[in-house]
């Protein structure tokens, strides 16, 4: 299994991996899959800031069959003071699930992020899900709050979870967010450096 970088390229095995979450669960609150192309245009618009990997499994020929999972961080909200936050969401296809490409994709999500200077990840929890609960507190997520109610899917009020997982905590006076290119370039030579696949 190799962890990358998204490519614009990727956003059709992205789009299919995320279909069925939107469909059949309340995992996402989005009523309507996205198509590639709109899935391709998110791509763009986050990769400016935020950092996207995916999993490959290269055991496969293309890279459109090599794309198993993805994780990425986006704006948690919008407004300046929040930039050193960011909302956090991995996507496993059925097939790879409990494999742990989830933890991989994470593991390197939160390491970018962290180069960033990012402080803050927050995922935002459809429930009940236990088993996405487990996964985040694995990760030294907390729950901060429920909100009650918060949208309706699939027949039924939906409450929604924050859990909340918090980094560079020695940073008292912080500089922006350092440019996500850089931090790339540093990850993918930190990881040359190891061997990492």
């Amino acid at each position: 299994m190799q962890i990358d970088v998204v490519r614009e390229e990727d956003a059709a095995r992205m789009a299919e991996i995320y279909a069925p979450y939107v469909r059949e669960t309340w995992v996402t609150f989005e009523v309507q899959a996205p198509d590639a192309s709109e899935m391709a245009k998110r791509i763009r618009d986050y990769t400016q800031s935020y950092p996207w990997v995916v999993a490959l499994d290269t055991s496969k020929a293309s890279r459109h069959e090599q794309l198993v999972g993805y994780a990425y961080a986006s704006a948690f909200r919008t407004r300046i003071a929040y930039q050193w936050s960011c909302e956090v969401s991995v996507y496993i296809d059925e097939a790879a699930r409990a494999r742990g490409i989830g933890s991989r994709l994470y593991q390197e999500l939160f390491e970018l992020l962290r180069l960033q200077g990012r402080r803050n990840a927050f995922a935002v929890i459809g429930l009940p899900n236990d088993a996405s609960v487990h996964f985040h507190e694995k990760f030294d997520f907390e729950a901060v709050g429920v909100m009650r109610d918060a949208g309706h899917k699939l027949g039924a009020w939906r409450d929604v979870g924050l859990w909340q997982k918090r980094f560079n905590l020695d940073v008292n006076a912080p500089e922006n967010p350092r440019d996500l290119r850089a931090c790339i370039n540093e990850w993918q030579a930190a990881r040359a450096g190891l061997g990492a696949p």
